[in-house]
């Protein structure tokens, strides 16, 4: 026997539009939470952006991670972050300098501690330095980056569907961009390469979700031709409100295991994620949808439209 899922036996009819204010208020109080942490505590850059050590070790049987972090907790290489990799025989340590130490000064210091207190014997297979000059390079190759995807999307939306739409697109993509660097930056996560494809990623799923919001309100424009525009907005956010849960439901649960099994360096890809995920349901409603009842949308366009086609 099947017993399929129904998020809504039938099409809800929640008044997002009629409660818009108080989403406006949630944006403006997010906002502004986001602007004072990135004045007072900025971000917390990785070694891909800053500069530091990269070194690979092995040792004879599994290694002991914990271990080794806490002979590494204590001056001098105490912001070091362990990965173990190739089965759990190999370590990849990560640290930036403290102070005005150097790189090199820095992985003589992990040699030390390690082979004193480690126990067994410890091979280091590579020791890398990421200098500052590199760090800026990457910096800049992924701003623009990031610049890139967002134009790219903003284009998309302004010849796939009216001018109005395009500006609601364009917002909550700005918005949902500028909120993912504020979560990184309240929880002060590490913010390196891998967070630059969370933020893509977010990017990605946000506008997938306006899309389909947008495809329906079009459509509901031109069927229902003489209904307040605030009604037709309602009723096209209310009937994708249950695709929009399923798909946003089901990425969570990969991310939610994402974070509790995937280790420390899948930790703040997956947090990161599971946050843009329902900053991204937000604006898809709050900010890309509700901002085009303050739109000059007219209904003859879209009939014009579909006579062409």
């Amino acid at each position: 026997m099947r017993f399929p899922i129904q998020v809504f036996p039938t099409v809800p009819t929640f008044n997002f539009i009629g409660h818009r204010a108080v989403g406006f208020a949630i944006t403006a109080a997010l906002l502004a939470l986001t602007g004072w942490s990135l004045a007072t505590k900025g971000l917390n850059f990785g070694i891909d952006f800053t500069g530091g050590v990269v070194m690979e070790v092995r040792t004879k049987g599994e290694a002991d991670v914990a271990k080794m972090r806490q002979l590494l907790d204590v001056e001098g290489t105490s912001n070091a972050s362990l990965q173990s990799i190739d089965g759990g025989r190999e370590v990849l340590i990560r640290l930036k300098p403290e102070g005005d130490a150097k790189q090199s000064a820095v992985a003589q210091l992990v040699r030390e501690r390690l082979d004193a207190g480690y126990g067994s014997t410890v091979e280091y297979l590579r020791v890398d330095y990421v200098g500052p000059q590199v760090g800026g390079e990457l910096i800049r190759g992924s701003i623009i980056a990031l610049a890139a995807a967002l134009g790219a999307m903003m284009l998309y939306l302004w010849f796939r569907f009216e001018w109005q739409f395009g500006v609601g697109g364009i917002l909550a993509l700005l918005h949902d961009t500028v909120l993912a660097f504020g979560f990184y930056s309240l929880t002060q996560l590490e913010f390196n390469l891998t967070s630059v494809a969370a933020l893509l990623t977010i990017i990605g799923y946000s506008i997938n979700d306006s899309v389909v919001i947008y495809d329906r309100v079009r459509e509901n424009l031109r069927k229902f031709k003489v209904r307040p525009l605030s009604e037709v907005l309602n009723l096209s956010i209310n009937e994708t409100l249950a695709r929009t849960f399923l798909t946003g439901g089901t990425v969570l649960c990969a991310l939610i295991g994402l974070i509790g099994f995937g280790g420390d360096v899948l930790f703040g890809f997956s947090a990161a994620m599971a946050a843009g995920v329902v900053i991204g349901t937000f604006s898809s409603i709050y900010v890309s949808a509700t901002v085009l009842i303050y739109m000059d949308l007219r209904r003859e366009h879209l009939s014009q439209e579909v006579v062409k086609a």
